[in-house]
């Protein structure tokens, strides 16, 4: 039996350390999700749409950027963004009130949030990461989220990701 045989067992990734973290973290807030393991990394909003019959729009998707401060430091910036546009940085780091707002390196993203770019949570990272809520996700009833696995993904809602993360409601495109 191959990798690629449909008949495969798959590995239960509830119990990989990062897929743990993003549980526990929506566990403390009451949050007992639905979550869904994938048969392929999904590393793109359009791939993960297309794995659950959804359209990109209904995925959060979990962008860190690299925000420059007005002092020349550097911090991360996580911008849970409906995949079904792109965000503007500009606009986002004037509303934010910093100077640059630029994407991360991969290097960067695995520093902050100790997850791989493609299964990036919006909770579960080493420390808590200032957040931006895009608007455009309030439009859906549910909508999903990286669950720290490429493989994974859990179903939310609007509110209960500006809830767990402490985002803040932004226009972002």
């Amino acid at each position: 039996m191959t990798s690629d045989d449909a008949t495969a067992p798959r590995r239960d990734l509830t119990a990989h350390p990062h897929v743990a973290a993003v549980l526990d973290v929506l566990r403390v807030h009451g949050i007992d999700p639905e979550l869904r393991q994938l048969p392929d990394a999904v590393r793109t909003a359009q791939a993960a749409a297309d794995a659950l019959g959804i359209t990109p729009a209904e995925i959060a998707n979990s962008l860190v950027f690299d925000a420059t401060t007005a002092d020349g430091a550097h911090e991360p910036v996580l911008v849970l963004a409906s995949g079904g546009h792109r965000v503007d940085t500009a606009k986002v780091a004037a509303l934010l009130g910093i100077d640059a707002l630029d994407r991360a390196d991969p290097a960067f993203v695995r520093a902050h949030t100790g997850m791989a770019i493609g299964g990036v949570g919006p909770v579960g990272h080493p420390a808590p990461l200032r957040t931006v809520v895009d608007v455009t996700l309030g439009r859906y009833d549910t909508v999903w989220a990286a669950a720290g696995h490429s493989h994974t993904v859990f179903a939310t809602t609007y509110d209960e990701l500006i809830r767990v993360t402490g985002g803040s409601p932004m226009d972002v495109a």
